[in-house]
């Protein structure tokens, strides 16, 4: 059954407002709170720092997942093939660690820095830093010798300057019903995408947006069987286990990775979506039908210490069409 969030969280997308047409006062309180916040931090009556190195924030205008963090794994590989010493900053959202700033490193488990942290880590092979305090995390960053800072999904930590501003807007949802919270699902309103450097759709988009926008993909690119080394990647075909599967995904949109799955051929059986940054038990994966599981890299990350058989994780990398690539490297070049 869904619970309540994920229900407001449906109902914020439909392009119909209904019931959530209640709430519009205080979605119109909200969007006064968030002027507000904006206009401190530039008159200055709210510190900013100001990194000496370029900082480039990815992120969502909206609640739930975009696919920004695949955008992320692929600009920091972009980076350093092309002599960047890239470094990644996250907030670490469904984290907790002992200490700030957070160094993600080999032993670091999910559930100290989050589950995005340690997928980014394990992805990218650059050094990844969670913060709550942006600023804080950057200048580690910065200490460690990285001289261009990904801030992962930092476009509303206004503390934290930056060189350039990408959104990631997943093409099947767009902006939902057009409101901010808690009526519709933004976080700030629409018109903020007039203001950032460049839109960058997930996917076809299938309601139009106010401002222009570049598109990318997510392709799959191997399998891996959980709990084998990290480096061990099966080709996409064949399939290393025999269909149908049992396929779990607790991501922005599960019915996403859900329909990748179809598009490779896999024969789903029972499929169980669950919402964003759910933390499994291993009593809500063991099951006794003898199916194979199937789940995303990000939920996998969550599920290592578990003994889980005949599981198997689908990688995916995030593919921007070229004319972003030939702005991303004018942008870069600019910012030398």
């Amino acid at each position: 059954m869904k619970g309540l969030s994920e229900r407001w969280l449906e109902a914020a997308y439909c392009r119909r407002t209904g019931w959530l047409g209640l709430l519009t006062p205080l979605a119109s309180l909200y969007r006064y709170a968030v002027k507000r916040r904006a206009n401190a931090y530039a008159t200055g009556r709210r510190e900013v720092w100001q990194a000496p190195v370029p900082v480039i924030v990815v992120g969502n205008l909206t609640l739930g997942g975009t696919g920004k963090s695949p955008l992320v794994a692929w600009l920091a590989r972009y980076l350093a093939e092309n002599g960047w010493r890239p470094g990644i900053l996250s907030r670490g959202y469904g984290g907790k660690a002992n200490t700030y700033p957070l160094l993600v490193e080999a032993d670091t488990s999910a559930a100290a820095c989050g589950d995005e942290p340690r997928m980014l880590a394990d992805q990218c092979g650059v050094p990844v830093v969670v913060d709550p305090d942006r600023p804080r995390g950057g200048r580690l960053l910065v200490e460690l010798g990285c001289d261009i800072v990904l801030s992962d999904d930092g476009l509303q930590h206004l503390a934290l300057a930056r060189s350039l501003e990408l959104v990631v807007i997943d093409g099947y949802r767009g902006l939902g019903n057009g409101h901010c919270l808690p009526a519709g699902p933004l976080r700030e309103p629409a018109e903020r995408l007039s203001s950032v450097d460049a839109v960058i759709v997930n996917g076809e988009l299938r309601h139009p947006l106010p401002v222009s926008s570049w598109q990318m993909t997510l392709k799959p690119a191997a399998w891996r069987s959980l709990g084998g080394a990290a480096e061990k990647r099966l080709p996409l075909l064949p399939l290393p286990f025999t269909p149908p599967v049992r396929a779990v995904a607790a991501i922005g949109r599960p019915a996403r990775f859900f329909e990748t799955l179809e598009s490779l051929g896999v024969e789903i059986g029972p499929a169980f979506g669950f919402a964003d940054h759910h933390r499994f038990s291993a009593n809500e994966l063991s099951y006794t039908d003898g199916l194979p599981l199937v789940m995303t890299a990000k939920d996998a990350v969550k599920c290592q210490a578990m003994a889980l058989k005949n599981t198997w994780i689908l990688d995916v990398e995030a593919v921007p069409e070229p004319a972003f690539v030939a702005w991303i490297e004018q942008r870069l070049v600019e910012l030398q």
